[in-house]
């Protein structure tokens, strides 16, 4: 299993990055063995609509069936959803402090976006 976590750096030790979509970078992780990858996500970042959506895109293709993050728009929520990869919103601290939440149960699936669309 594959998780993906938005963050402000390239390591585990980085925070998470509040945003889905413009997030800075996207760490696919293997929770059990800890071996990630960073993707740069800035094409995303600087994008001037669907950001979500493209960086929804780019986590279903890494393979990754659970996304952390901090907010999560409509429209990227539907995107992830429609691939079948699970939303956890609201997360904060270190990429690996969201790991080990994660890995210890102790996050709840969103049953929808937390962040109004851009429209």
């Amino acid at each position: 299993m594959k998780i993906a976590v938005t963050a402000t750096g390239t390591q585990l030790e980085s925070e998470v990055d509040p945003r889905f979509g413009r997030a800075r970078y996207i760490l696919i992780i293997d929770p059990d063995t800890m071996d990630f990858e960073a993707v740069d996500n800035s094409g995303n970042v600087n994008a001037f609509k669907g950001a979500g959506i493209g960086a929804a895109t780019t986590v279903s293709k890494k393979g990754a069936e659970v996304l952390l993050t901090g907010y999560c728009g409509p429209k990227a929520f539907l995107t992830l959803e429609a691939a079948g990869i699970k939303v956890v919103n609201d997360i904060s601290g270190t990429v690996m402090d969201a790991v080990t939440a994660f890995k210890g149960g102790k996050v709840t699936y969103a049953a929808g976006a937390n962040k109004d669309a851009h429209w």
